[in-house]
């Protein structure tokens, strides 16, 4: 386990005072939301955007769609490429990191006797996708089991590559844990398994906005993140990024007019994806709008936020383990904006629900398989203060004494 004197960095200054940073979104003024990592918020000037594009849709809705969406699909594609690092051609939005994973995970075939790696950690409705496929054609998933508390992020490639056989196809990985919100040694990995001539299909939920993000350099055959969480875009808000050499064996989950298209101003992948039937697209053209808004926020931009935020998890989960009594899971290396902690046996939900009842808390306690029996994962975007995080060791200490005492 880590060492819970390791030193924290301070918090960088932002522009603005947390009461203003918090204006800036439409939050219950009365809730300490400790919980942006599970949907996110969407900031107030972003949501006013994308009424603004439902209205020029609704104003016009054949021209909407027909003249005008493509090159607004293209200008925030374009602004997201940027950010994480990847060509715009090989990038596609989808609704949620959930679509992107089905959407790889359906798109391939498997045999009977082949071999889909992943962890322990990944995330439910993932896991049950490519339990799904595996079902279907005949393969087996193979679980490694990546320790929590863990020591250092060489165990968790350790633990991966311990898993790898002839057989081995696919490896789905997340690149941030969900329940454990560990951030893994992806560029390690994926350079190990690229190795060894094996894709890495990355869940990359939590990760953009979180850490700096270079797919290109990467090199993962498929990469799916969301919008709607670290960025701050609107719900419905994700991508797909797949390598170029990648892109003819992958297909949307809906089959729509781009599979025959006979245009050859547009790439097939883009063709398909962009238009699967009509929906609301107003969710993906606020994505260029949510990170010219956050990056706004520090004088070093999405360097500086992200910075902050780390800085703000890393104090937040220091003074909790000690008022708690708690030793850190894991080292600072595997921290982005969220931090988990084992907590005593006991009910998760009613945890939860009672920091939410009794204290207005909301954050949420994970059930986990192994000891520790459960956990509370904390969040850190710019609207939370210090104060609140205190606010929760105190409640925890009165409502873990209370169970100690009915035990």
């Amino acid at each position: 386990m880590a060492d819970s004197s390791h030193s924290v960095p301070e918090p960088l200054s932002s522009a603005g005072s947390p009461d203003h940073l918090r204006s800036l979104w439409a939050l219950d003024p009365t809730v300490a939301y400790l919980n942006h990592g599970s949907f996110g918020a969407c900031p107030i000037a972003v949501l006013e955007q994308q009424q603004l594009f439902r209205s020029q849709l609704e104003a016009e809705p054949v021209r909407f769609f027909e003249t005008q969406l493509e090159p607004l699909l293209d200008d925030s594609r374009s602004v997201l490429a940027q950010l994480i690092g990847a060509d715009t051609a090989n990038l596609a939005f989808v609704p949620n990191a959930t679509t992107g994973v089905n959407t790889v995970l359906r798109s391939l075939t498997f045999q009977p006797g082949d071999e889909l790696l992943t962890t322990n950690h990944e995330y439910n409705a993932s896991r049950n996708a490519l339990d799904f496929v595996a079902q279907r054609s005949g393969a087996t998933v193979v679980v490694a089991q990546v320790p929590f508390p863990i020591a250092s992020s060489e165990q968790a490639i350790t633990a991966i590559l311990d898993r790898v056989s002839p057989r081995t196809q696919l490896v789905l990985v997340d690149h941030v844990t969900s329940q454990t919100a560990l951030v893994f040694p992806l560029k390690s990995l994926v350079k190990e398994l690229a190795d060894r001539g094996i894709d890495v299909l990355v869940d990359g939920a939590h990760a953009p906005g979180m850490i700096p993000l270079q797919l290109k350099e990467l090199g993962a055959a498929y990469y799916t993140g969301n919008c709607h969480k670290w960025l701050c875009a609107p719900k419905g808000a994700a991508f797909l990024y797949v390598r170029e050499d990648k892109q003819p064996q992958l297909r949307p989950l809906v089959i729509s007019h781009g599979a025959n298209s006979p245009r050859r101003d547009r790439s097939l992948f883009h063709l398909e994806f962009d238009w699967t039937g009509t929906f609301d697209p107003t969710a993906y053209l606020c994505v260029a709008t949510a990170i010219r808004l956050m990056g706004s926020l520090f004088p070093d931009g999405w360097t500086g936020l992200m910075d902050h935020n780390r800085a703000v998890i890393l104090s937040a989960r220091q003074r909790l383990s000690q008022a708690l009594g708690i030793s850190l899971p894991c080292p600072a290396e595997m921290i982005g904006s969220m931090a988990t902690l084992p907590l005593p046996r006991g009910s998760a939900k009613s945890l939860q629900d009672q920091l939410f009842r009794q204290f207005q808390i909301e954050v949420p306690i994970f059930p986990w398989s192994k000891e520790p029996d459960r956990a509370i994962r904390v969040s850190a975007q710019v609207y939370n203060t210090a104060t609140e995080y205190d606010q929760l060791a105190e409640a925890l200490r009165d409502l873990l004494s209370i169970e100690a005492k009915d035990i």
